[in-house]
């Protein structure tokens, strides 16, 4: 069978080093199969690239200098397809292997999981976020202390990752590991991922999630109501830093960005359209896009802090959400608010707000940047509640009416 190879050379899209350059990367099809081979190490503006040609526009020093070592890298890349002509078990994973000098047999399911966390951050941008790295490290951290707290083990055979070994890594997780009975479950949840890629690929020739189900408990996520909201926006600060932290909470509220979110917001952010003014933004957990209407109290946050110096290029000024977060308890405090501020009860806040106010839910769901409509739903459930306190509120005033019919 005639091998079908072809090697893409490309942007990274947004993003840039400090000289405003952005990466070259590799992507490699190999018989219909794609694979992301990550950076080459080089650099160029975008204006210099030549998108048709997959290679650097003009005959500068630096400009030959690139071009030929990623002649050298395609080069590089058709050696080895050639040197394995006839394998008919030779894969697109295979030849990342053998171009990235990782072709060593791999025996334990510890340097598994790593070698799939190297896969999912050269795919950063194509599908896969940084956040999603972020978790398969966090749960490889988890399993690794397991091993060495429950075994002395610093990694494990394919072989002993078995049904019993999941099952104690889930109470280890709830027990040792502190965890609530949600994150112990998304935790098992991200490690059933990578069994069952090792399972796809052969290393595993066993399902060790067998029978076991996964049941997230409904989460009663908090919110400010609108007199909260009120105390919190009309109270006085002696202290600026708490006025400041204060502020930036409520921009959440008013617009339902998440931490990171607006820390990483630039005047570039903002659009105007149709004579209103957006945020436009992709959120950092998921990469979906959120583009949020800017109301006149977000407004207002961004004109107060627009000569701040301590912007550093945001849109906002933002501390650590360590400090943030210590700011919020004492902020709650002052205004006897009975209840833990964070930027996550700001963004159900957000939500809150607009369903209370008859905003549907799939717009609902759009602002927030949800990827599944049933995440927004559980707002719902919220909206529900904050009917029945306000019913409760007036429930004297209507149970006058119980001697209807009563002589």
């Amino acid at each position: 069978m005639k091998v079908k190879l072809k090697i893409s050379f490309y942007l990274r899209a947004n993003y840039f080093n400090r000289l405003g350059e952005s990466p070259i990367n590799i992507r490699v099809f190999l018989n219909g199969e794609k694979r992301y081979f990550g950076s080459t190490g080089f650099f160029v503006n975008r204006d210099m690239w030549d998108n048709n040609a997959d290679r650097v526009i003009g005959r500068t020093p630096s400009a030959r200098t690139i071009n030929m070592a990623l002649n050298e890298i395609e080069l590089k890349i058709r050696d080895i397809v050639r040197s394995r002509e006839g394998d008919s078990g030779f894969t697109v994973e295979k030849l990342y292997s053998l171009y990235a000098g990782k072709d060593k047999t791999i025996t334990n399911f510890v340097d598994f999981f790593e070698d799939f966390i190297e896969s999912v951050e050269q795919q950063i941008g194509h599908g896969k976020s940084a956040a999603t790295a972020q978790k398969y490290k966090t749960t490889k951290k988890h399993f690794l202390s397991f091993l060495k707290s429950k075994h002395g083990w610093t990694s494990v055979s394919p072989f002993d990752v078995t049904p019993a070994l999941i099952s104690d890594f889930g109470i280890y997780l709830r027990t040792i590991g502190g965890m609530q009975e949600n994150t112990a479950t998304k935790t098992l949840k991200t490690l059933k991922t990578v069994t069952i890629q090792a399972q796809k690929v052969g290393f595993l020739d066993h399902d060790p999630f067998i029978n076991l189900r996964f049941h997230l408990k409904p989460v009663d996520r908090g919110f400010l109501t609108e007199e909260e909201i009120e105390v919190l926006m009309s109270k006085q600060f002696d202290v600026k830093r708490l006025e400041h932290v204060r502020d930036i909470f409520v921009f959440s509220c008013f617009t339902g960005l998440a931490y990171i979110d607006v820390s990483n917001l630039t005047e570039e952010n903002i659009v105007t359209l149709g004579g209103t003014d957006w945020i436009m933004t992709k959120r950092q957990k998921t990469s979906i896009t959120e583009n949020v209407p800017i109301l006149d109290v977000a407004r207002e946050i961004i004109n107060k802090y627009h000569s701040s110096a301590d912007r550093n290029g945001r849109l906002l000024p933002i501390l650590s959400n360590q400090k943030m977060n210590a700011y919020l308890k004492e902020i709650a405090d002052l205004c006897g608010i009975k209840k833990r501020l964070s930027y996550h009860m700001a963004r159900h806040t957000y939500a809150t707000l607009l369903l209370s106010k008859g905003v549907p839910m799939e717009t609902v769901s759009k602002l927030l940047g949800h990827t599944n409509i049933k995440t927004t739903q559980i707002y719902a459930r919220i909206t529900n509640k904050k009917i029945e306190q306000d019913v409760m509120r007036v429930a004297d005033q209507l149970n006058a009416f119980s001697n209807f019919g009563k002589v």
